[in-house]
């Protein structure tokens, strides 16, 4: 099984709707998810400061950083085994 470690911000007013929906993403793919939530506000800076990154969520596979949410969607299409179609219509 595939392992991700997931960073995501969830603060008392304000969930990041990529976070939640990077988390389900994995979940879909069968990954086994390390979760990091970051609650305040400055946690949050100091961790996209610390990663040079603007935004949250933050994804690393299997060691590897892959970014956020639109990064990891475009690893698990690369990722995807290419079907071979013998026939074009």
């Amino acid at each position: 099984m595939p392992k991700a470690v997931l960073y995501r911000m969830d603060l008392p007013n304000y969930t990041c709707g990529y976070g939640t929906a990077a988390r389900d993403l994995l979940r879909q793919q069968n990954f086994e998810i390390k979760e990091h939530i970051l609650r305040k506000r400055r946690e949050t800076d100091a961790f996209k400061d610390m990663h040079h990154i603007a935004t949250t969520p933050l994804i690393f596979i299997d060691g590897v950083k892959v970014g956020g949410f639109t990064d990891l969607k475009k690893y698990l299409k690369a990722k995807k085994p290419k079907s071979k179609c013998f026939w074009k219509r």
